[in-house]
């Protein structure tokens, strides 16, 4: 069977994308419950352990996965959620971002560009596959998480999803969808 070249270029480039060095698409569904995570994390530059279901006894978390501390991007995202960081405690959410980072650069990006105003944690490989969040580079899993935002509500639910590389609309699609969890 013959296939007009329009198809075999399309098709092509589908498979091209799909193999390429872009952020895999997959990531928990809305409505699924998150897994469980306990891991180590720093605040302010002190370490400590985040632990998800005792969070959630206090309200909504924001589970944010970003690529690597200290890139242009992740620098960025962490400022703008430090500057929404008044808002998501007024709407009763916690914010914790999750990166394969070792806890010293942790605890340093924290302070730096967290501006110590909320946390970031270890997303250790089970964890990155578990939220089914892998950075998949030409084809092959990179270790890292793609930039990936949860809120789950105090039931373990995730409310709402947001997968994409780039930054500016995690912080305002996880407010919105914290403040939607907000009665009246």
């Amino acid at each position: 069977m013959i296939r007009p070249p329009s198809l075999v270029l399309a098709l092509a480039a589908l498979l091209s994308a799909s193999l390429a060095g872009g952020p895999a698409s997959a990531a928990l569904p809305q409505g699924a419950s998150a897994p469980a995570l306990v891991t180590q994390g720093a605040l302010a530059g002190r370490t400590f352990t985040f632990d998800l279901a005792r969070a959630l006894r206090q309200g909504p978390v924001v589970l944010y996965f970003f690529p690597k501390a200290f890139t242009q991007g992740c620098t960025l995202e962490a400022n703008a959620f430090a500057e929404a960081m008044d808002a998501f405690r007024a709407a009763g959410a916690q914010v914790v971002g999750l990166s394969a980072d070792d806890l010293a650069t942790l605890r340093r990006f924290s302070t730096e560009e967290c501006r110590d105003a909320f946390p970031v944690a270890i997303a250790s490989p089970a964890t990155i596959r578990a939220f089914d969040v892998p950075l998949v580079r030409d084809g092959q899993a990179s270790g890292l998480a793609t930039r990936t935002s949860y809120v789950i509500a105090p039931d373990g639910r995730i409310v709402m999803v947001h997968s994409d590389p780039d930054w500016r609309e995690h912080v305002t699609r996880t407010l919105a969808a914290v403040r939607a969890l907000q009665p009246g």
